[in-house]
């Protein structure tokens, strides 16, 4: 056995184990060191870089290392195999997709604005937001020789009388604690409760003295394949009291869900990808919102939600391979069979888990329950719904009727296969301009005021790619045709555009973005240009019959959709048809959390949806390498950009 240390840029250090041989990736994984690897490991990407401080390590150079850098010590670490004591050191870069965990201020009315008009649009639509969970207060006579009544019979006994229940459930928890409890307060208490099944069955979450200042807490979740957001709220009055999101854990697994459930299939990979979803990501997550909001983390007593299939199957520590496998036919579409404790969240542990149904193999809960809250279901005209994230999701319909699709957009959307790329959290690059005659940029940077620019997340990408092809400096190919002080090349000629040099910017080199990071963008953008004109010819719709456009997605403040536009990834429509709703997956699973009925709507609107499987498509592919030009190869279709 060789003795592995990894140093990071921060000067911390952690030390782990190999085998003679054994591939360096993985004892980074094993030793749970956060190290980016968006090909899962197989040698395409580049970005599982570390520098080779002592030691010796069996690594050819690759393609994605120059003989300079090679000389240094840089190595893939995908690519290299351990037969030494060696110290590796990983760069903040290699680690960047865990971004640091943002809590949001809920002071800011921006933070919450979604999720207050979520409730506006479901309550305008005629559904009631209430749930079936309360606190009660509860009055025993306390035991006595001539009564011996044991104190479960004697709670369930008052809670029939009082609640009119058929049934009443009291979990081990509550038993443990109970005696405690009923004899601090002479058998005067306060149950947190829900109704569960018919009216008749009460189900006893929690108990506390008649005196407890109780609250119910309830924890919605967006598990999207790159990052996890999460709110905390007051199940009764709907409030929220906590907000936060970061990174998703699997990443290093893989930035796409094929690679991640090619890994869940290894021997032990289907645990190792349920622990860092859980582990590693929802329970920070957890621990952050209950000490900002000081809100005791066991309070929490319903979660729902929210993610693609793979996600919710991952998730769920259940066999995603058959989503993968044609006929691709997923374990499950819905389930109300999970709990807490089952999976090892660490909330109430008989907190139920509600999960947004999935439609399709490659349509999850995420757009379910953004379907909801888009009001697509509800309204008569011709709307569209489009949910950027590493998988582009897209529903079609009306109130008549519904169809879905899905593309692999890859992560580009929220920064991954970009070499800038970030979340939109501190640092990002969100909005930007460039002069077309001085090739000067302008841009606003999420953070702070004076916060320096880290790298680009998924609206600036968006806006720097438009306006660099405004101005002339990238062709339709995306190629650099331009020559100036912010144009860059390598020696062998891929150029790049620097947003910020070294000495303006919060990192230790240059923000630019690079020839290679435009063809990624392009890729993905056109995937979804190319899913849109798919999914409307199977239905012999054209672009024109669009009315209206709701855009979703964590990929920064908002879009510009003129940018958008320009670059061919949405259709060229009058800009006022277009709406960006944000997460809309997170205020969908929020709306479910608090709403009985707006749970059962979402069944109804998964229920009622169409899956379009374009891989069975044949123009599909067509359509996608026709997409992948700026704006696309037949500019007819975007007059307003032949026009500028």
């Amino acid at each position: 056995m060789f003795k592995v240390t990894f140093r990071f840029e921060n000067g911390e250090t952690v030390e782990g184990f190999a085998a003679a041989e054994e591939n360096l990736l993985e004892v980074a994984r094993k030793t749970n060191v956060a190290i980016d690897a968006p090909c899962s490991g197989n040698g395409s990407c580049g970005k599982c870089r570390v520098k080779l401080l002592k030691g010796t390590l069996n690594s050819p150079r690759t393609r994605h290392i120059t003989e300079e850098e090679y000389a240094e010590g840089w190595r893939l670490s995908c690519a290299s195999k351990v037969e030494d004591d060696i110290e590796v050191e990983v760069p903040d870069i290699a680690s960047a997709y865990r971004s640091r965990m943002k809590v949001a201020d809920l002071s800011s009315p921006e933070e919450v604005a979604i999720f207050d008009n979520a409730k506006a649009d479901v309550e305008a639509a005629g559904i009631v937001l209430k749930n079936d969970m309360e606190v009660v207060d509860v009055t025993m006579d306390a035991p006595s020789l001539e009564d011996t009544m044991p104190d479960n019979e004697r709670l369930m006994r008052a809670l029939k009388k009082q609640m009119q229940a058929e049934h009443v459930i009291l979990p081990y928890t509550v038993i443990c604690k109970m005696a405690d409890v009923l004899r601090e307060t002479n058998f005067s208490v306060r149950c947190v409760i829900g109704r569960t099944g018919s009216q008749g069955n009460v189900f006893v979450y929690d108990i506390f003295p008649k005196d407890a200042e109780v609250v119910i807490g309830g924890l919605a979740i967006d598990i999207g394949t790159t990052t996890v957001s999460a709110l905390l709220i007051d199940m009764i009055s709907g409030d929220i009291l906590g907000k936060a999101s970061s990174g998703n854990g699997q990443i290093r697994y893989g930035a796409d869900v094929i690679n991640r459930i090619i890994e869940s299939a290894k021997p032990g990979g289907r645990r190792r990808l349920q622990k860092a979803i859980i582990d590693e990501t929802i329970n920070p997550l957890i621990q952050q919102m209950c000490r900002a909001a000081k809100f005791p983390n066991k309070q929490i007593y319903r979660m729902c939600v929210a993610g693609n299939t793979t996600m919710n199957h991952l998730f769920a520590g259940v066999n995603a391979d058959p989503v993968r496998m044609e006929p691709y036919i997923p374990t499950f579409y819905k389930t109300n069979s999970l709990y807490a404790s089952d999976l090892g969240l660490t909330v109430n542990p008989d907190a139920h888990i509600i999960i947004a149904p999935n439609i399709g193999s490659y349509v999850g809960g995420d757009i379910t329950a953004g379907t909801l809250v888009s009001m697509l279901w509800n309204k008569p005209e011709f709307s569209l719904f489009i949910d950027l994230g590493t998988n582009g999701e897209l529903v079609f319909g009306n109130s008549d009727f519904m169809m879905s699709c899905a593309c692999s957009a890859g992560p580009a959307f929220e920064g991954g296969d970009i070499s800038c790329g970030m979340r939109a959290t501190d640092g990002a690059i969100e909005t930007c301009t460039i002069d077309k005659e001085t090739m000067e940029p302008s841009f606003t940077v999420v953070g702070d005021p004076g916060q320096k620019p880290i790298g680009l997340c998924g609206s600036g990408i968006i806006d720097v790619i438009s306006e660099l092809f405004s101005a002339g400096i990238i062709n339709p190919k995306g190629k650099f045709v331009r020559e100036g002080e912010r144009i860059h090349r390598d020696k062998y000629g891929m150029g790049s555009y620097v947003l910020a040099f070294q000495k303006d910017a919060g990192a230790e080199k240059d923000v630019e973005i690079t020839e290679v990071d435009i063809d990624n963008f392009i890729r993905a953008k056109g995937a979804i240009f190319s899913a849109i004109r798919t999914m409307l010819n199977s239905l012999e719709f054209d672009v024109s019959m669009i009315e209206e456009v709701y855009v979703a997605g964590g990929i920064g403040s908002g879009i510009n959709m003129k940018n958008a536009v320009n670059i061919g990834m949405f259709p060229d429509i009058p800009l006022e048809k277009f709406h960006y709703i944000g997460n809309s997956s997170l205020s969908g699973a929020y709306t479910m959390l608090l709403s009985k009925e707006a749970e059962r709507k979402t069944y109804q609107v998964a229920s009622n949806m169409t899956y379009l499987e374009l891989s069975t498509v044949p123009t599909y592919m067509d359509e996608f390498v026709a997409a992948c030009f700026i704006p696309h190869t037949d500019t007819s279709m975007f007059p307003s950009v032949s026009q500028q």
